[in-house]
């Protein structure tokens, strides 16, 4: 079982060696590597030409935000299994990959996610937040709730009959493509009781107040668009945050 890992980047010096280490590391033996680069100038195309495989697909060229690089990625991922591996983030461990595909060895499962820890930026040791996704229920949906993007995997028969990211919308496109994938596809999804990535705070969703007002305003829209739920949704979609803290 082929497992594509799609990575979107763009001047990650810092971070980049670790999220490619961290997908090379794994004991699954089928990985596909496809890494969009928007262009970088500040050595992180030096960095994926020196450690990157050679079987990993690697492309370069300026795009319109990181949804936009992550459609392309799906277009040359050849792999069943889609998942990512953003620029700042990585696995927790060696075996992720390897439990996410005994997980997508029934054919009826169409996700497979598990739980995210966010770590302090400059001091990946330091846990900040630990997201404990729980078992999926539609019902769930209409109450904020949604699986940890950055642990989730996917059949390509999912984008492909539910579309990739909507690049209308610049911070919360994953949430959008999820009430899609969850609520209109009713997807059967499984859950891996355990953490699968680190995520380093101050990505595109949470790197200032105005994106986090921006994703809010964001969130209600793409709730609005699929029909799942409304302001109370939103609400209580934050509120769920704080017990991530403690």
């Amino acid at each position: 079982m082929k497992i594509s890992v799609l990575t979107a980047v763009f001047n990650r010096v810092e971070s980049i060696a670790q999220a490619v280490e961290s997908v090379q590391s794994q004991t699954h033996n089928d990985v596909e590597h496809v890494v969009i680069d928007g262009a970088s100038t500040d050595g992180t195309l030096d960095i994926l030409h020196a450690c990157l495989s050679p079987n990993a697909v690697l492309v370069s060229e300026p795009d319109l935000g990181i949804y936009d690089a992550l459609n392309k990625g799906f277009a040359r991922a050849s792999g069943e299994i889609i998942g990512m591996m953003h620029s700042d983030d990585f696995f927790a461990d060696s075996q992720v990959l390897a439990d996410v595909a005994m997980a997508f060895a029934d054919p009826t499962v169409d996700a497979v996610y598990g739980d995210i820890e966010y770590v302090a930026k400059n001091d990946i040791h330091r846990v900040i937040r630990y997201w404990h996704a729980g078992e999926f229920d539609l019902k769930k949906l209409s109450w904020g709730w949604m699986p940890p993007h950055p642990s989730l995997f996917l059949r390509r028969r999912v984008i492909e009959q539910w579309g990739g990211f909507d690049t209308r919308f610049r911070i919360a496109a994953d949430y959008d493509a999820i009430l899609r994938y969850f609520g209109q596809g009713q997807i059967k999804a499984f859950y891996i009781p355990r953490l699968l990535v680190k995520m380093r705070l101050g990505g595109e969703s949470n790197g200032s107040v105005y994106r986090i007002m921006r994703k809010s305003v964001e969130d209600y829209q793409a709730l609005r668009r699929n029909s799942v739920g409304g302001i109370g949704a939103l609400i209580v979609k934050n509120l769920s945050k704080i017990k991530q803290f403690f």
